[in-house]
């Protein structure tokens, strides 16, 4: 039976679209990769810069005292938006990562086929996470990303329990304020972390992602593959992962939960005093330290820097900028409550229990 010329003319008008649909999509996710490596690349030249400029402890001293003399300063609850942005950029690179690194990153190891996905097979069938996975990567590189989306989902719960903290644990009263360079250094930091630490596959994992947003806009829902989910085959692959990154993650742990607790206690002095009065804040890590909410802020990275495997020097230069911005910060806090309190525990730094 012959088709009619007006169904003729249709039909090659929507492959002819479609074509150019296909052409133009492609063009913007190049053009999107192209921008996302140049920012991968300048917040590694950020925390490179930073972390300069942090040591260069004179330069600094004369550079805040300027700006003091300008009172510009800011609202405490400007926080949020640190981990509002931090929630965000880390969610979406989580995500991106995590199903490029399923789909062509596996397996990890010679893993035992499931019954279920050898009779989908010889039936035909298809398995939604299983499909186009490729074995061509050397086992080397398909570690390495899958290292990049734990610490990725470690950054994660970070960012989350911060803003949770900041919502629902501070209360920030109307005169807290914060310098504006803090502020801005947080913007930076919180926006330079997460991309630096998924430089070396976020571009080709929101490329993956990407040509799969394209494929499946002109072919059509019809042509793509059945979805089929099974709930634990994407964590599979990370009980693969080595002692390093399982003790790096216990580090994560530890550290958060000191933190949690070390801000709790903060967050319970801010509603017992009054608009002037301060109060020496003691539990937990406070027994040790004048500010265990900063130490418990360097186990976190630490915890970060073993994850990763301890190679990466991205990774480090993230661990020694929060390393570089606390201990300053710890030190002035130190020497503010000795001058506030003159009953203040002789027996407590800094920083770090019975050293600094």
């Amino acid at each position: 039976m012959c088709s009619s010329p007006r169904y003729l003319q249709s039909n090659c008008a929507t492959i002819f679209l479609g074509g150019k649909c296909s052409q133009m999509l492609k063009f913007y996710s190049n053009l999107a990769s192209c921008m996302l490596q140049y920012g991968f690349a300048g917040s590694k030249w950020f925390l490179i810069s930073y972390a300069c400029f942090v040591w260069s402890g004179s330069f600094v001293m004369h550079l805040t005292d300027f700006f003091n003399e300008l009172q510009l300063t800011v609202p405490q609850r400007f926080f949020l938006h640190f981990y509002v942005i931090a929630v965000l950029l880390t969610t979406s690179l989580v995500l991106s990562t995590w199903f490029y690194a399923y789909k062509k990153m596996t397996p990890l190891a010679s893993e035992p086929l499931q019954f279920s996905t050898i009779a989908s097979h010889l039936t035909g069938g298809s398995h939604m996470l299983s499909i186009h996975k490729s074995t061509t990567f050397p086992m080397k590189r398909r570690f390495e990303v899958w290292k990049i989306v734990l610490v990725l989902l470690m950054m994660e719960a970070q960012a989350l329990r911060r803003l949770y903290e900041t919502l629902y644990v501070f209360n920030y009263g109307p005169s807290a304020r914060m310098h504006v360079l803090g502020y801005l250094a947080g913007l930076f930091f919180y926006t330079a972390a997460p991309l630096s630490v998924g430089s070396t596959c976020a571009v080709d994992a929101i490329n993956y992602v990407g040509s799969q947003i394209v494929e499946f806009i002109v072919n059509g829902r019809s042509r793509m593959p059945d979805v089929e989910f099974f709930h634990w085959e994407p964590l599979k692959p990370l009980f693969y992962l080595g002692w390093c990154q399982w003790f790096g993650a216990a580090l994560f742990v530890w550290g958060s939960i000191h933190q949690l607790r070390c801000h709790a206690i903060l967050g319970s002095l801010r509603e017992q005093r009054g608009a002037d009065e301060y109060i020496i804040p003691n539990g937990d890590w406070f027994e040790y330290v004048s500010c265990p909410h900063y130490l418990g802020e360097i186990v976190i990275y630490a915890g970060i820097l073993l994850a990763s495997g301890g190679f990466d020097p991205t990774v480090w230069l993230l661990f020694f900028f929060v390393v570089s911005n606390l201990v300053f910060a710890a030190a002035e806090t130190h020497r503010w409550y000795h001058q506030k309190f003159e009953s203040y525990p002789p027996s407590r730094k800094a920083i770090i229990p019975w050293i600094y």
